[in-house]
């Protein structure tokens, strides 16, 4: 028996028919028109285009694939077509119920088409939600760490949000990136609530600039979040730094100043800085003068750099800063004092300097020059330092002081009695061998020569005397110390040895 029947008269509708059956992609034509092969054949390639496509990916079949397939179709139209011209179907007998079949199973394609369109839709709505875990995750694991190592995984993960919010506005990641938002910015300016007032600065200020990044959409109410709380993280961080003069705090209140100068934290910067520059005047008294003198000088140009003007603070700073310089400028006593009783004389003869000339007409302006005296002395003799000097003038004790050099001399002398002045230079008179001057016989201010004097009085007493060249003498200092009695008329002589300077 033969396995097909013969072939019959050609029969166009049949071959349309097989055409159209073999377009669904299962080979149905080559199935009625008794070709298992080729059939088969249909089956592998349709079966290796699913294997290819599924599972459906957000990038969808390449172009390559569907050419290739879609030419594949079209061959086994045509050739199906040549064979069903003059071959009978297994079924259905009638050509046009073929058709209508054929045309019916084209929806295979069609709905296949339509569902992989929808798999692949879904397939991309899944990669958009693993990017949005993979910046949650990036928010997360920033969480805790300090916000200059995590700043950028902060820039990524909002970058991320972007993107899903931006490029794919009506995906259910997109609709996520509001809630995710909020979670964003209570990680990043977790300091704040755990009130780490100065770390959390930073992380508040960059929540301030993630409007311009986002669309006001997404971001809603949390663009003004920070404000409020970064203006209390300067506050508070300036404020402590402030009392406890450990750090530099300008930056901070000059921030609120500017940023947020009707603020009731702006409001409570002026106050501070009274209560510092108060704490600063009362600490002159202290135990560190010097140190709170500093402290005011320093108050002082710190507080002229804070813009004051928009807060409305601006007089009352002023103020502040006035009473600064003029309790460091009157301190500088107080601690000229300390540094002579510390034995810090070059320190206190500076301090002392410094207070005359900026205070000519205070009370304490001749004892401080009386204690620049003495700390002078002092330096070549520590033991005149031993007590601060008064301004006590005048003695019983005649002192009659001769200049024997040819240079001008400053002498300054202490003891119960404090003073300067200074002799010209000698005319007729030159410097001395140091081999003459260990002569048990020498005497200088003994050549009968009108030599420059000046006679004071002093107190009985230790009086230390220091003769100090003048106008540029390469001579050194010399000391003398005299144990003024009753009784007894004193000269002191001033001369000069070449070599070893000026003595006594």
């Amino acid at each position: 028996m033969p396995s097909a029947p013969p072939p019959g008269p050609a029969d166009p509708w049949r071959a349309i028919g097989v055409g159209l059956l073999n377009l669904s992609g299962l080979g149905l034509g080559y199935a009625l028109v008794r070709r298992p092969l080729l059939t088969l054949l249909c089956w592998v390639a349709t079966g290796i285009l699913l294997f290819t496509v599924l599972p459906a990916d957000p990038d969808g079949v390449s172009g390559t694939t569907l050419v290739v397939y879609g030419l594949f179709l079209v061959l086994t139209a045509v050739h199906g077509a040549m064979v069903g011209l003059r071959n009978r179907l297994v079924w259905p007998a009638q050509s046009p119920l073929a058709i209508a079949l054929g045309v019916l199973l084209l929806g295979v394609p069609v709905a296949g088409s339509l569902l992989y369109e929808s798999a692949r839709d879904e397939a991309t709505e899944q990669m958009l939600l693993d990017r949005l875990d993979t910046a949650d995750d990036l928010v997360r694991k920033a969480s805790g760490e300090s916000f200059s190592t995590t700043q950028s995984e902060y820039r990524r993960a909002l970058s991320a949000y972007d993107d899903l919010s931006t490029d794919h506005p009506d995906s259910r990641a997109a609709e996520k990136v509001p809630d995710r938002l909020k979670t964003f910015y209570t990680t990043v300016g977790a300091p704040y609530e755990d009130q780490e007032y100065c770390d959390a600065i930073a992380p508040l200020e960059y929540l301030r600039t993630v409007p311009q990044t986002l669309s006001k959409k997404d971001v809603g109410s949390l663009a003004t979040w920070p404000d409020d709380r970064l203006a209390t993280s300067l506050y508070e961080c300036a404020s402590g730094t402030l009392a406890s003069g450990t750090g530099d705090w300008t930056d901070h209140f000059r921030d609120l100043l500017n940023e947020f100068p009707d603020s009731e934290q702006a409001a409570k910067v002026e106050p501070d800085v009274k209560t510092a520059v108060d704490k600063a005047i009362k600490a002159v008294g202290g135990d560190d003068p010097c140190n709170a003198v500093q402290q005011l000088e320093s108050l002082s140009l710190q507080v002229k750099g804070l813009p004051g003007e928009k807060a409305g603070v601006d007089k009352a700073l002023a103020d502040d800063a006035a009473r600064a310089d003029r309790s460091a400028s009157t301190g500088v006593y107080t601690c000229g004092v300390s540094q002579y009783e510390d034995g810090e004389f070059a320190d206190a003869v500076t301090s002392m300097n410094d207070f005359v000339k900026a205070n000519k007409k205070h009370k304490n302006a001749p004892r401080a020059k009386k204690i620049a005296i003495a700390a002078e002395i002092a330096q070549e003799v520590p033991a005149a330092g031993k007590k601060l000097p008064t301004t006590r003038t005048g003695g019983s004790i005649t002192v009659t002081v001769k200049n024997d050099s040819p240079d001008e001399i400053q002498v300054m002398y202490t003891g119960p009695v404090t003073g300067t002045f200074t002799l010209k230079g000698c005319g007729g008179c030159t410097s001395y061998d140091w081999s003459r001057t260990i002569d048990p016989n020498f005497k200088p201010c003994s050549g009968g020569k009108k030599y420059p004097q000046r006679t004071i009085t002093l107190p009985v007493g230790t009086t230390y005397f220091l003769h100090k060249p003048k106008g540029g003498t390469s001579s050194s200092p010399a000391s003398d110390t005299a144990k003024l009695q009753s009784g007894y008329i004193y000269t002191e002589c001033a001369y000069v040895t070449k070599g070893l300077g000026i003595n006594s």
